[in-house]
């Protein structure tokens, strides 16, 4: 006879796993798809589906209402949201693009898509806005009819209405009133000054175009519409920011491919105004497809490597440089102000909220379209180049007396370095990094495919020891910690203590390992030997996780696009990638999949191409950020300390169910 089992709250049992459905999981984790501090957010994508209206050509005004209720409406002249029935779905399609994630207008990239360039990738944007409100209302004017629907909390509570507009009535476009639910955010109201500025940023980019902000609370109306663009915008900036006089004539100018282009799609391309200052605070913006990039991205590092060649090639040509001076990137850089506007037909952005581009062929795409015409701007106006290369060439000189000073004082009674140390050239610690990599034939490829110039690797043999409970005087007795700490160049110490930090030797730490399992237990491991006797290395930012990909694909050539070699970090990039390669046209099972089973596995090439070029690799920063040193303390002697065995399988009993488990 079957018995019944006895369930408790702690059994982990067929009935524990939940399937998250519609927009519950936007709910349930709301900082995955958007900003939580306040709902800037989710109103920027109510007004970047309107400016890429306005991007195509179909949109000619913008006005964003804060109204009396707290609730935010965006309207546009566009073309106005379908609203008939989904071919598929047989659901208004309006209502899909508001209630389902993974749904939008801006995936289909070919030449019959309704969005050639857009600032969408996932779809899962306005949809994100509906699930985070009280409520929402859309309207729609569109082919002759005006059209109704209101939603409550993501779920319809007006279906869709239509009548049709008076005769002669030709009104087309999107009205969205949004009520932000204030209990995801961690305040309800939204930064003025934010809104402004992102507004603003709107009308330089979009000439022509008015954007309007209405505050009725206040009755404060302000419009921004710009004829010059991107030169007028970082001018204003400048004298506002810094009253800064450019050194040379502004440097702008813009470029697209063409329909031959070698590479890259038709359209795909930059606008940019460059200035060189030589005091006052840098002011730089970029954009991809209208998004604003706060954290740059490979756009910009296309940017820096197309001027970074311009200014240099002018130099040795015109052998302006002095003996031993070498010019590196970061010279040309560092009084750069600059506004970026890219284009980018299929845009990779770091998380949902797109802070970052992330699209490696970006860096090739700008640099290849700004080095040529500033090379010639310089060539055509030597005695104004010249001015240019003092600046920079005064640049290197600091660069180079700071790290002769970080020299002299390292000088007397440093350690003998490890032997398994392979070191780098650069004394400049603000910019070398040194890579722990785990085993010696990923340390072999590391060797090989680093720049030796400023990166350093330090092989790790096995899995480190684990150090929460080791005694800080008997830590040395570890080879590969001795090696860590004398490679490094800082003592063991504790959180309250002030080590001396003079004789560092690296600005960034990364840590190295497999893709996998294994690998994220030697990140644990290194992670809790520097949570717990270097402390300090992580306060100041010096800590970094390489992230190397799990998976590559090799699509085949399709038209003027060459055999394609792409890299995804984990399974759902790579499911995101065969999504991408189908919407090129591509068959399933015409590309091939291999799955990295370890660094090792990966040449050198691959190495530092995906992970150790700053230009395309994916650095995850460590921080410790805002917590409670005792709750911490309590909370790492139960994971890592040696006779917490008990507690440590009662905890992963309780959070089992939340592991995204690599089987």
């Amino acid at each position: 006879m079957a018995t019944k089992k006895n369930t408790t709250a702690s059994d982990y049992s067929e009935s524990s796993i939940r399937v998250l459905k519609g927009l519950e999981p936007v709910k349930q984790r709301p900082g995955m798809y958007t900003r939580t501090e306040n709902p800037l957010h989710i109103i920027q994508e109510v007004i970047d589906n309107a400016s890429d209206e306005a991007l195509g050509g179909h949109c000619k005004n913008i006005v964003v209402t804060l109204n009396a209720d707290n609730s935010v409406t965006v309207e546009d002249d566009g073309r106005g949201i379908p609203v008939g029935l989904h071919p598929e779905e047989q659901v208004p399609t309006v209502e899909i693009v508001f209630t389902r994630l993974h749904a939008g207008g801006k995936f289909d990239k070919g030449s019959g898509g309704a969005y050639a360039f857009s600032g969408g990738l996932h779809g899962v944007g306005v949809s994100v806005t509906n699930a985070l409100s009280t409520r929402l209302e859309i309207t729609v004017w569109r082919e002759g009819g005006l059209h109704k629907l209101t939603f409550a909390s993501g779920d319809v509570i007006e279906p869709l209405t239509s009548e049709a507009l008076g005769r002669g009535d030709k009104k087309s476009g999107t009205r969205v009133t949004i009520w932000p639910d204030a209990k995801y955010f961690d305040s309800p109201n939204i930064s003025q000054t934010e809104l402004q500025r992102l507004l603003r940023s709107k009308a330089v980019l979009l000439p022509g175009v008015k954007v309007t902000l209405i505050n009725t609370r206040s009755g404060d109306t302000q419009t921004w519409q710009y004829d010059q663009g991107l030169r007028g915008y970082l001018t204003e900036a400048l004298t506002q920011s810094s009253h800064a006089e450019p050194l040379i004539p502004l440097f702008e100018g813009e470029q697209f491919a063409g329909k031959d282009a070698d590479g890259f799609a038709e359209g795909e391309g930059a606008s940019w105004v460059v200035a060189w200052t030589e005091e006052g605070a840098p002011v730089r913006e970029s954009y991809v497809n209208l998004i604003p990039t706060p954290a740059g991205g490979t756009h910009e590092s296309g940017l820096r490597e197309g001027l970074f060649g311009a200014v240099k090639s002018f130099a040795e040509m015109h052998s302006l440089l002095p003996k031993g001076v070498k010019l590196l990137p970061e010279d040309v850089f560092a009084r750069v102000s600059f506004v970026l506007s890219a284009k980018v037909l299929d845009p990779q952005f770091q998380g949902q909220i797109k802070e970052r581009l992330n699209s490696r062929d970006a860096v090739r795409l700008v640099s290849s379209f700004t080095k040529p015409p500033l090379e010639l701007w310089l060539n055509s106006h030597v005695d104004l180049g010249k001015k240019l290369a003092e600046l920079v060439i005064k640049q290197a000189q600091s660069r180079l007396r700071s790290a002769q000073k970080v020299e002299k004082k390292k000088s007397s009674g440093v350690a003998v370095l490890p032997g398994k140390l392979t070191d780098c050239e650069s004394n400049d610690i603000t910019r070398n990094e040194l890579f722990l990599v785990e085993g010696d034939s990923a340390g072999g490829s590391a060797k090989m495919g680093r720049d030796k110039e400023f990166q350093a690797i330090l092989p790790l043999r096995g899995k480190v020891l684990n150090s929460w409970e080791s005694e800080r005087d008997r830590l040395f007795a570890n080879n590969e910690i001795h090696d860590i700490a004398v490679a490094v160049g800082v003592d063991p110490h504790g959180p309250n203590d002030n080590p001396d930090l003079s004789n560092l030797r690296y600005g960034k730490i990364c840590i190295l390992s497999d893709a996998d399992v294994d690998g994220s237990h030697i990140q644990v491991l290194l992670l809790t030997l520097f949570f717990k006797h270097f402390p300090k290395l992580i306060a100041r930012g010096h800590v970094c996780i390489a992230r190397p990909p799990l998976f590559r694909v090799d699509a085949p050539a399709r038209g003027k696009k060459p055999i394609q070699k792409m890299y995804a970090l984990d399974a759902g990039e790579l499911v995101a990638i065969e999504d991408k390669l189908r919407k090129d046209g591509v068959k399933d099972g015409a590309w091939a999949i291999s799955r990295f089973k370890g660094l090792g596995e990966m040449n050198a090439e691959q190495l530092w191409e995906t992970t150790m070029n700053p230009d395309t690799r994916r650095l995850l920063p460590v921080s410790l950020g805002e917590f409670d040193q005792a709750f911490s303390e309590a909370r790492f002697n139960m994971l890592m300390g040696k006779g917490e065995a008990a507690a440590r399988r009662a905890w992963l009993e309780e959070h089992g169910n939340e592991v995204e488990a690599d089987i």
